[in-house]
């Protein structure tokens, strides 16, 4: 009996990851991407033409989108709403600024190993790792849950912003680091820098995707699940829930720090704003418009606020706070799932007609 259900459980989880929604999302992201390479190959005299910028501003929009994956991994499967991933997003992102800064002039100190870039790489994943693995255990050996946790997050990267700001740092004080000019020998001002970002952004969110789908569909998921039900069942049936808390967390963490690193040589500078608290809770704004515990909603929800909000700072740069706050406020109260519960409401009721059609022919 037991030898049957571990063949019996694989196919449920392969038959899990494989659903319409994964193929769809996937499908959707190598499109975009390509549609994005073939429209910025074509002369730039053309109407369909895709700018440098504007390539740019999608490999932005894509390293949010890491982000806001992170956080749904977390928040959507396991009930732990973080206020501070902006920390870990911040930590990955000075890595490689002191990366890229070490490529023109020699650090000093202990800054001077990340000139390269295995170095660098490692530090990017062990920095937000290290740092969650230690406040996580802490956190959860102590049974830190709900608002507590996510006060608790916030005073971490409140902290870490105001030891950034700080000249004894060494990573540029208030004013962070900036002048960047190569990655890996090319320079960054070429536009082909440009597009090769985009894709290693693309293609992370893409990586990225496929492990949280495939945590989520496994026995490691299933008990998240459970733990953000009913925590108490599952640590009476003898889980231990401390430990599967911190391994998602960990995991979280890592990607968020990816992001970071992604994000830093497309934008040219990163500075302890990022740490701000604010940035964190914007976050946690997007996956909730997105729709929790879905992953392809934390990806809408990122695309959807960061276009409005490149569109309406232009337009409205005063206003732009009180619109970000009115729409989550209009999400929380109209649209508790997100948009993705809109999709998923849409196919229910679109495949309810279907099956009802199929019933009357056949009566």
């Amino acid at each position: 009996m037991t030898i049957q259900a571990v063949p019996q459980e694989r196919d449920r989880s392969r038959q899990a990851f494989l659903s319409r929604s994964t193929l769809v999302t996937t499908f959707a992201l190598i499109v975009g991407m390509l549609a994005v390479l073939i429209l910025n190959a074509l002369p730039a005299s053309s109407a369909l033409h895709v700018s440098g910028a504007t390539v740019a501003l999608l490999g932005k929009y894509f390293t949010y989108m890491l982000l806001a994956l992170a956080v749904d991994l977390i928040w959507g499967y396991l009930g732990i709403l973080s206020l501070g991933h902006g920390a870990f997003f911040a930590l990955g992102g000075y890595a490689m600024g002191l990366y890229l800064n070490a490529q023109t002039s020699p650090l000093p100190g202990w800054q001077s190993i990340m000139t390269y870039f295995p170095v660098a790489a490692l530090a990017i994943l062990l920095a937000p790792g290290l740092l969650a693995l230690a406040f996580g255990w802490l956190a959860f050996r102590s049974r830190v849950t709900g608002v507590y946790f996510s006060i608790i997050t916030q005073a971490l990267t409140f902290a870490l912003m105001l030891a950034f700001n700080r000249n004894e740092m060494g990573m540029g004080g208030s004013t962070g680091l900036t002048r960047f000019y190569e990655l890996l020998g090319f320079s960054l001002a070429s536009e082909n820098m440009t597009v090769a970002l985009f894709v290693a952004s693309g293609m992370a969110v893409l990586l990225a995707f496929w492990l949280c789908r495939a945590i989520t569909v496994s026995r490691l998921g299933r008990v998240s699940v459970a733990t953000r039900d009913a925590e108490a069942r599952v640590r009476f049936i003898g889980y231990r829930v401390d430990h599967v808390k911190l391994a998602l967390f960990v995991v979280s963490a890592m990607i968020a720090g990816v992001a970071g690193a992604l994000y830093v040589p497309q934008v040219g500078i990163i500075n302890p704003s990022t740490f701000a608290p604010l940035f964190s809770i914007e976050v946690v704004v997007w996956v909730a418009l997105g729709g929790r515990a879905t992953l392809y909603g934390a990806l809408l929800g990122a695309l959807v606020v960061n276009y409005l909000k490149t569109v309406l700072t232009g337009a409205m740069p005063d206003a732009w706070l009180f619109i970000l706050g009115g729409l989550f406020v209009l999400v929380t109260m109209l649209l508790p799932r997100g948009i993705a519960g809109v999709i998923s409401a849409w196919r229910g009721t679109r495949f309810g007609r279907r099956t009802g059609e199929r019933k009357e022919v056949s009566a």
